[in-house]
């Protein structure tokens, strides 16, 4: 029967699997409560015995990756750059896609570019507009390609065309089309792909000024660049001090979650901006034009291509962009919330790898059961753990029957959750900890208080992963699971700037 199904039927199969996945466990744990309440009370006990655990884990890497960070920011990058042979051969091609953002956040982004330790006259820069939004896009190009177009070694702006065919509005057909458009002119220029680095950022990216000698370094002293794609370590810090608490601890989840990764990093994909080798790029296509997560997408279309042989190597150096800040607070947290769901949406990628997994036997199966695995498990966690955690651990409680209160474990079950509560506060210390020194110099219009602020945003953490994390994510697969595709929603983002 199964076998029999038609191809769209089966994909629809694979795209309800995650919802389904998720809405399942959750109704059940409701059910359990009222229906078996001991049983999900010892549920809940070895669930959180198994949290504890991953938040010492996740703690321990986390120290890892964060040392190496340190190491990473304090190393001339271009000095050990300048010693490898070949280094003067390479080009890095840079892609900046664009929307309705200010001349000054392209202007600052473009800036950090020249004043990096890296020869500016090594770089290929792409401004890649959308023709929606063609007037103001115009203008600043004008403006931007009069200031930096004798900066790098060359400036070039696309244009991208609404409504071509078989492509979602957004920033993957942005770059699709700003790639194809980049290969022609590389064509003319011959220079060999093999000698060319690609980075796509957000165009408020605010790089690290030893980025790309360090990306360099890496990229020519990998055993095999051309098969790997370069994932820094993204911040969220432009306009920090500016932003509402509950941005402030979301980005800094997004970016500990990002350096436990790169502690692991067969675990996982790339995300946001990062770098790879442009004939990689060139292989598959470039970047998918009908999807919202190509940031991700782009690794898992090489992983296929070169049959399982692609891997993401970590780049332990910042990439700092904006919040999805607004004026008005509560605008700020709806786009907050539309940025998680966006992210959410990448589980898009579990049915992608279900259905071209059939036809890819010669990658090796475990490689695509771990890859699976970690993208599915992954959305599942996200979407789950903060409400098993705060809901069915109080809920079975609540609403017991007057026989499971007089037992022993429903007695002493308040005490053994308390407790590992309090081992679990560990992740907290250290993130917040860690999340006082990510913070960038503090503008003077900043009161003494918002340091006290930073201390005290964190208590709204639990708040925070089931309101904008986990309800976001649910949202986002109970969207693919009734066939209700979202579209790429653009991140309103505002940043003040010193005169």
């Amino acid at each position: 029967m199964f076998t029999a199904m038609s191809p769209y039927a089966r994909y629809r199969l694979y795209e309800i699997l995650p919802g389904a996945l998720t809405w399942g466990v959750l109704l059940l744990g409701v059910a359990f409560s009222f229906l078996r309440p001991l049983w999900m009370i010892y549920f809940i006990i070895v669930f959180d015995l198994y949290w504890v655990y991953r938040v010492l884990y996740f703690s321990l890497f986390l120290i890892i990756s964060w040392r190496r960070f340190r190491t990473a920011q304090r190393t001339l990058w271009m000095d050990r750059t300048r010693a490898l042979a070949g280094w003067k051969n390479m080009y890095h091609l840079v892609f900046l896609p664009m929307y309705d953002e200010e001349i000054e956040v392209v202007r600052a982004t473009l800036n950090h570019i020249v004043r990096g330790s890296y020869p500016a006259d090594k770089m290929i820069i792409v401004l890649a507009g959308e023709e929606r939004k063609r007037e103001h896009f115009e203008a600043i190009a004008r403006v931007l390609t009069q200031e930096f177009e004798g900066s790098f070694f060359r400036f070039w702006i696309t244009l991208h065309p609404q409504r071509l065919p078989d492509e979602i509005p957004g920033k993957g057909s942005n770059l699709n089309y700003a790639g194809h458009e980049a290969k022609k002119f590389i064509d003319e220029l011959r220079i060999p792909y093999e000698r060319i680095i690609v980075s796509a950022f957000d165009v408020d990216t605010i790089v690290h000024k030893e980025y790309f000698a360090y990306l360099t370094h890496e990229y020519l002293t990998h055993p095999d660049p051309t098969h790997t794609s370069f994932q820094p370590v993204a911040l969220y810090n432009n306009n920090i001090w500016e932003s509402p608490s509950v941005l402030r601890i979301m980005s800094f989840g997004t970016t500990f979650w990002l350096l436990f990764a790169l502690a692991r990093p067969h675990t996982i994909t790339t995300f946001s901006s990062h770098s790879m080798s442009f004939k990689a790029l060139v292989d598959v296509g470039f970047w998918q034009k009908d999807i919202v997560s190509e940031d991700s997408r782009i690794f898992l279309q090489c992983f296929l291509h070169y049959r399982g042989r692609y891997r993401v190597q970590p780049l332990y150096i910042p990439v700092s962009m904006d919040t999805v800040r607004d004026d008005r607070w509560w605008v700020s947290i709806k786009n907050l919330y539309k940025q998680q769901r966006r992210w959410a949406w990448g589980v898009e990628h579990v049915p992608y790898l279900l259905w071209h997994f059939r036809f890819k036997k010669n990658i090796p199966w475990r490689s695509r059961a771990r890859l699976l695995w970690y993208q599915l498990e992954g959305k599942f966690s996200w979407a789950t753990t903060a409400l098993i955690l705060l809901l069915f651990g109080r809920l079975p409680l609540w609403i017991a029957g007057d026989a499971v209160q007089k037992t022993a474990i429903f007695q002493n079950t308040p005490h053994i959750l308390e407790w590992l509560m309090v081992i679990a506060m560990a992740g907290l210390l250290l993130s917040l900890s860690l999340s006082m020194l990510l913070l960038p110099p503090p503008p003077r219009t900043v009161k003494r208080h918002t340091f006290l602020m930073m201390l005290l945003q964190w208590l709204l953490l639990p708040v925070s992963l089931i309101l904008v994390s986990a309800i976001p994510a649910i949202d986002a697969q109970t969207h693919l699971m009734r066939g209700r595709y979202l579209g790429f929603n653009v991140s309103q983002k505002k940043r003040v700037f010193s005169s």
